[in-house]
């Protein structure tokens, strides 16, 4: 399903060359020195090629990560910070604001910045595996794993690293926790809907289907929330995006329900529920319409050019034009005036994150090793700190091309 899913701009940092002279006093350290730089290069070099696959992107960044983990932890495992911290200054830009970077000279910046960028990566990959035209089964089991995975590096880096930063997180910044929060429950609801759309394609039970759709309607609407105090210069496209997947999956919950109840004899309620079904259906077509007139930053989703997205307003109308025949012909129950409450939870298929951890410290990394970095030789004036407010430039992402819709791409 190209474009069924909005995504962000990759964040985008200056170059760094961990060209310590004088400083690096061994081979050794010289060598730490020149494989984070090239380590790091390949990394972001990965983040922009298209042929790059999660095995690919794991590797990388756990070589660069395990290099990098020696400018934050102690050898002897003490508490006592390690000396290099704060040795090199790192740039990033944020997904939503523009080219304008954040600088922090601190490793712990560049280990959050950097894993952002992994997170981010996997709902790139996932997003462009979902665009494939007749997608297979394995193919939609990435999708789903590459999704849960980015959710978990967003997870670990909100509760146990970017807490460490020194210098607070700028208000409307990527490593806030409103942002990080919105990014972890966006990537549950996507699985999910992974999830459920191989529960339709398998005709599994309809209160299951429902149930599914209703908790992830709410997972949209609880990203959506949590973005709710960000300036609408930058989050307002995002947010209309969070919406209408709201209302999208609302009227899947309300459809399905409708189904279950026509099955227990309660027409009258079927009847009721599918035309709240239908309400919230023309309120994601008119959302898709303003999401897509709405400027802000990312790939613009087209969900309403969709199979999948027509074939569940086809599916409203006809199985409501089927209990309105149903309840003529047979029941003749009164519809009520107030739509069924939905109270819906669902036993199997909810998205838990995948857990995550940084790699273990980099073998080239020893007690001499560390010895070796004379931060007494630092130039006394930093020359090469970089200004916050220049700009940096965007990477440059591949561009995906929109494929037939078969209308059954991620399940």
């Amino acid at each position: 399903m190209t474009h069924w899913f909005h995504r962000n701009p990759l964040k985008a940092t200056a170059p760094v060359s961990f060209n310590f002279y004088g400083v690096a006093t061994t081979p050794a350290a010289k060598k730490v020195c020149n494989e984070l730089r090239l380590s790091r290069t390949r990394l972001l070099e990965l983040f922009t090629d298209s042929s790059c696959n999660p095995e690919m992107m794991k590797n990388a960044a756990d070589f660069y990560f395990s290099l990098l983990q020696g400018f934050i932890l102690s050898l002897d495992d003490s508490s006592q910070e390690c000396k290099l911290r704060y040795i090199q200054n790192f740039k990033w830009t944020d997904t939503l604001q523009g080219q304008v970077p954040s600088a922090q000279q601190d490793a712990v910046f560049e280990l959050v910045s950097m894993g952002f960028n992994v997170a981010l990566w996997y709902t790139k990959y996932a997003s462009r595996l979902a665009g494939k035209e007749d997608i297979t089964e394995d193919e939609a089991k990435d999708v789903h794993r590459s999704l849960k995975i980015a959710a978990g590096i967003f997870k670990h880096l909100k509760e146990s690293h970017i807490p460490k930063l020194i210098t607070p997180v700028e208000k409307g910044r990527d490593l806030e926790a409103r942002l990080t929060e919105s990014y972890i429950i966006q990537c549950q609801a996507e699985a999910q809907e992974v999830t459920i759309a191989r529960a339709i394609e398998l005709k599994h039970n309809p209160g299951l289907i429902a149930a599914l759709a209703y908790e992830t309607a709410n997972f949209y609407q609880k990203a959506d929330q949590t973005l709710s105090s960000l300036d609408p210069t930058y989050a307002g496209k995002w947010r209309k995006y969070l919406n209408l997947k709201s209302c999208f999956y609302m009227a899947y919950a309300y459809c399905y329900h409708g189904q279950t109840l026509l099955a227990s004899d309660k027409c009258g309620e079927a009847i009721r529920s599918l035309q709240e079904s239908e309400k919230f259906f023309t309120k994601a077509e008119a959302l898709c319409k303003e999401y897509g007139e709405t400027k802000g930053p990312g790939t613009t989703a087209k969900p309403s050019g969709h199979l999948f997205f027509r074939k569940l307003g086809s599916l409203i109308k006809n199985t409501l034009e089927k209990c309105q025949r149903e309840n003529g012909f047979i029941y003749f129950q009164k519809v009520p005036a107030e739509a069924p409450q939905l109270e819906l939870k669902a036993n199997y298929g909810l998205v838990e994150p995948v857990p995550f951890e940084f790699p273990a410290l980099n073998t080239h990394w020893t007690p001499e090793t560390v010895a070796a970095f004379d931060l007494t030789k630092r130039p006394k004036e930093d020359t090469a700190k970089p200004k916050p407010d220049e700009e940096v430039k965007p990477l440059k992402e591949p561009n995906i091309k929109p494929q037939k819709d078969s209308g059954c791409q991620i399940s």
